[in-house]
């Protein structure tokens, strides 16, 4: 193959996003990919039955439309997204669900007692969403370009994130509705990281919307490597870096791999030091996850739970965090907290006619082997009575089987590494520009690095722009560029 000025390995959202950027500054870029496919996080594939079309991975994509990345990219004129008016649903056993509008009003009206608390936590971080989003979507080692947005979201943090949670809501639901989504971030509870990663999502629940692409998310791939052919880059699938010497005539490499990975393809290039923050960074739990063919939508208990696509099964607030805490001690959960999206009801493209599919998963210890089928068959039952009658088929991928499937799912763990506050700040270095490595031209950009997991492309953004500054001494606009995360030109959030 020719000599090329960057070589990107791994095409997930993130080594894509780094692959854009460089080809649409003139740079010829080539994308190395182990797999028969691109995608990474985002395929979607055929996993049941024929006609049943199944996320293997993420299915919901809040991160995306708040993206500072995709929204320069243009992703919502590229590909079509179906964006709920309920971002998600929380049923409980015996009472009425509690489900999160993109409205805040009218999540604050159905939550009762406890809507003017939502309020009041919300209403603040929602009147600074560009500046709370902008902290979420960067390394931590910054100066806010919002202050005071940065300051609201690290009060409301320490408060959820510590024993004063229990103290702004009265009942049930609202506790347990945000509770919900503080456990996306699979660690102990409550946490500082966990209240940091719910709260986030909860506001870009309210802020743009947990939408999510029709057909699936390989949507997202396809539209990003149609945009760098379209730029003179090129993708090679089936076709595995072992060691950076295949790469090494290339002016830059970007690197969408785990740092495990990084430092078996250097072969003892790095230096001890910073090799030693590489074995620093531990791994997440795991997750095993069952995607379902079904005969007919879910027949969830309370209907109202059928408005959103995102439905999380736990219980209450104390519920969940036995679960999660169980799972953090390396514990299966007896009673796991289950992640569960249906999309069919509202794209008609994923199953046949009167048809549907379910994407679950659930929070497992790391290299677990269990398959998930029957806990989390068992769970959606509880809310669902009869569910066990619409089930056409099944697929199941365990832990195990999704480190197989992702060599960077180390352990089955899809965050790139353990979600906690010392590893937000030190991912893997503790750095203002974490991106870069000792190795000359050789960056790393995956969900190991900020801003972390999520299908948003900002890790990829971050490394592209580092290495454009520092190799070809690009830094400003040219015709052919999108716009920066640091631009006055951002479209706002609200």
């Amino acid at each position: 193959m020719s000599r090329i000025d960057v070589s990107v390995v791994g095409s997930g959202p993130n080594g894509l996003a780094a692959a854009v950027m460089m080809a649409r500054r003139g740079l010829s870029v080539r994308v190395y990919e182990k797999a028969a496919s691109v995608g990474g996080g985002t395929r979607s594939a055929e996993l049941t039955l024929p006609g049943f079309r199944h996320d293997v991975c993420s299915a919901i994509h809040p991160q995306a439309l708040a993206s500072a990345f995709f929204r320069a990219f243009g992703l919502t004129d590229r590909v079509e997204f179906i964006v709920p008016e309920a971002s998600y649903a929380h049923p409980l056993p015996g009472r009425e669900a509690g489900v999160a509008y993109q409205n805040l009003q009218r999540t604050a009206e159905h939550l009762g007692r406890d809507g003017a608390a939502w309020t009041r936590l919300f209403r603040p971080l929602l009147n600074h969403a560009n500046g709370v989003l902008d902290v979420a979507g960067g390394p931590l080692l910054r100066v806010p370009r919002d202050l005071l947005g940065a300051m609201r979201l690290g009060v409301s943090v320490t408060e959820q994130g510590s024993f004063l949670a229990g103290l702004r809501f009265r009942d049930d639901v609202a506790p347990a509705l945000l509770t919900g989504v503080m456990a996306h971030a699979s660690t102990s509870l409550p946490s500082l990281a966990g209240a940091g990663v719910g709260l986030v999502l909860a506001l870009q629940g309210h802020a743009v919307g947990w939408g999510f692409p029709v057909g699936g998310s390989q949507a997202i791939a396809d539209a990003l490597v149609d945009d760098l052919v379209a730029h003179g880059g090129e993708v090679v699938l089936d076709h595995e870096i072992t060691t950076l010497r295949q790469v090494e005539d290339s002016a830059a490499v970007m690197l969408d791999i785990s740092p495990r990975a990084f430092e078996k393809i250097s072969h003892g290039t790095l230096p001890a030091r910073y090799r030693r923050s590489l074995h620093r960074l531990r791994y997440g739990s795991g997750v095993a996850k069952v995607d379902f063919a079904l005969s007919d939508p879910v027949p969830w208990a309370d209907p109202t739970v059928r408005q959103a696509a995102t439905v999380h099964l736990g219980g209450t607030r104390a519920d969940i965090a036995r679960a999660e805490n169980a799972v953090h001690a390396g514990r299966h959960a007896e009673e796991p907290f289950v992640l569960v999206s249906q999309p069919s009801l509202f794209d008609t493209t994923r199953a046949p006619a009167g048809k549907h599919v379910l994407w679950a998963y659930m929070h497992v210890p790391a290299g677990s082997d269990l398959d998930p089928t029957e806990a989390i068959t068992s769970r959606i039952e509880q809310f669902a009575p009869g569910f066990r009658d619409t089930v056409l088929a099944t697929a199941s991928m365990t832990a195990q089987d999704f480190a197989a499937y992702n060599p960077n799912y180390i352990g089955g763990s899809i965050s790139g590494g353990h979600i906690s506050i010392p590893q937000l700040i030190k991912r893997p270095v503790a750095s203002r520009a974490p991106w870069r490595t000792p190795l000359r031209g050789v960056y790393l950009c995956s969900a190991s690095t900020p801003p972390g997991p999520a299908v948003h492309g900002m890790c990829g953004w971050y490394a592209a722009r580092l290495a454009l500054r520092e190799i070809w001494g690009i830094h400003e606009a040219n015709p052919n560029r999108m716009s920066t995360p640091d631009s006055d030109q951002e479209q706002s959030m609200i």
